[in-house]
């Protein structure tokens, strides 16, 4: 079943997230490698869309890929993202936003781990670590 769409003006949206959020997830800005607050996080959870709240990455699929921003192996529900070509900055690549807000996540690559061989490429201003209560 498709996810219910969260549409917003830029306003709201600004209102809402802070500016580098906003940069990030709205204007698909990206954040610097090796400076965003997830890519060497290893606590676990479900990580969130930072805009709507979506789930979308289980810290269990999260993995170190050397690139400096955080890296993921599957997302939660293949449903709960988009994906499309990005030929901006001169590159071909695969932009993934959040299906429920349409949010810019980061980028999706072909150079993951074994079995699915993706890298889900996600800016940490992106996420929200929702952590896992200890038992």
């Amino acid at each position: 079943m498709a996810q219910k769409k969260i549409l917003k003006t830029a306003k709201e949206w600004q209102k809402e997230l802070t500016p580098e959020q906003y940069r990030v997830l709205r204007q698909c800005g990206t954040e610097p490698a090796f400076t965003g607050k997830y890519w060497k996080t290893k606590d676990k959870g479900v990580y969130l869309c930072a805009a709507c709240g979506n789930e979308l990455f289980n810290s269990e699929t999260k993995y170190d890929s050397g690139t400096g921003w955080p890296s993921f192996s599957a997302p939660l529900d293949n449903k709960k993202i988009e994906s499309k070509i990005d030929r901006s900055d001169g590159m071909d690549r695969v932009e993934v936003k959040c299906a429920r807000c349409g949010s810019h996540l980061g980028h999706v690559f072909d150079d993951g781990p074994k079995p699915g061989g993706k890298r889900f490429c996600i800016n940490s201003a992106s996420l929200y670590l929702r952590k896992k209560q200890a038992d």
